[in-house]
């Protein structure tokens, strides 16, 4: 069911995103927007003396394409038509490497939901990245404003 509104959420509400896997081009094209060419990333001689043995994404290109899956082209909609403003992003945690390869998605749960007045409210989601493997790779909390329905 497609969300209009703040009001239109409930607290433990569980939403899953599609997944996506990460690839060597992915890696490169973050190091290069970022400048970020540490050879974890970047150097497969370097990261096979490393604890994960080959590369790894950079952990912010993990959250950032993890957490943009919950919107991904309408397929599954987390976030409500009246959409004011991202609010917040805490508590974030790198808890397992992801590797080239590797196939990931996110899964949201409404933490709380906060009105703030009568035509906005704050919608609080406990969010985690996993693997294809199940695992957990990022864990975080966000906040988004949205819109309340109309009197």
């Amino acid at each position: 069911m497609e969300k209009l509104y703040f009001d239109d959420y409930t607290e433990g509400e569980v939403f899953v995103s599609p997944g996506r896997t990460i690839t060597e081009t992915d890696i490169v094209m973050f190091a290069a927007l970022t400048g970020d060419w540490h050879p974890l990333h970047t150097n497969v001689e370097y990261a096979k003396d490393t604890p994960f043995k080959e590369r790894i994404a950079h952990g912010m290109l993990g959250l950032v394409i993890g957490s943009a899956l919950m919107v991904r082209a309408g397929q599954y909609v987390i976030l409500p038509k009246s959409f004011i403003a991202f609010y917040g992003m805490e508590n974030v945690r790198f808890t397992a490497p992801i590797k080239i390869g590797d196939t990931i998605h996110c899964e949201a749960k409404i933490k709380s939901l906060t009105p703030k007045g009568k035509d906005r409210g704050i919608i609080e989601e406990e969010q985690v990245i996993k693997n294809h493997r199940g695992e957990d790779v990022i864990i975080f909390t966000t906040r988004i404003l949205a819109g309340r329905k109309p009197a």
